[in-house]
């Protein structure tokens, strides 16, 4: 996915998404240079990461997310219950991106059925400029308020709140506010996208 998204982190305090990978990859017994090759990046960055001192790409952490064996979603799970439960605002798991969306997940790890992501587009910002792929779920993508353009298979429509589009994950489709305010969306994909199946 060409979408860049860093997660912002703070290394005077705990990384609470820099310990859920150490205790990942610890928990399967990976060294740092498998997983490290596996994903792609420097041993000196996942290290870095995993001690807080370091910002990831969303790419990158679907990357870490595949040689950890998991979803994207379960770097950010820290509770393990699968009981009802209310997940407030503040709390959302955050991706914040460099040139494109902000990006929160919704729907409280481990994902089954299905995954719903809120996002916030400001003026000119996109998911990348090329369309991308990630396996074959089906795929919604509303707009709340603002103005979007959402390609799929190189068509363009032009999207205002309340307006969705509906199609398949495996179907090239990128993201773009047109308009002067922030747009705010909503992505639901069911079922989750594996995390070993994301193509740019």
């Amino acid at each position: 996915m060409l979408l860049s998204a860093a997660v912002d982190s703070d290394a005077t305090e705990p990384n609470p998404l820099g310990q859920r990978i150490r205790e990942l990859r610890q928990s399967r017994r990976l060294p740092m240079s498998r997983v490290a090759k596996d994903a792609g990046v420097s041993v000196s960055f996942l290290s870095q990461l995993e001690r807080g001192k370091s910002n990831a790409s969303l790419n990158s952490l679907r990357a870490i997310a595949s040689a950890l064996s998991v979803t994207l979603a379960d770097l950010f799970d820290q509770d393990k219950s699968s009981a009802p439960g209310v997940l407030r605002a503040a709390d959302r798991p955050v991706l914040r991106s460099m040139n494109g969306p902000v990006k929160y997940l919704v729907t409280r790890p481990p994902l089954r059925a299905v995954e719903v992501t809120v996002g916030e587009f400001a003026p000119g910002t996109s998911t990348g400029t090329k369309p991308y792929t990630h396996g074959d779920s089906q795929e919604i993508f509303m707009v709340i308020s603002g103005r979007m353009l959402f390609e799929v298979d190189g068509v363009e429509y032009i999207l205002e709140g309340g307006d969705s589009m509906e199609f398949y994950s495996s179907q090239a489709h990128r993201a773009e506010n047109l308009g002067s305010t922030t747009a705010q969306v909503i992505w639901v994909v069911s079922p989750p996208t594996p995390p070993d199946v994301i193509q740019d």
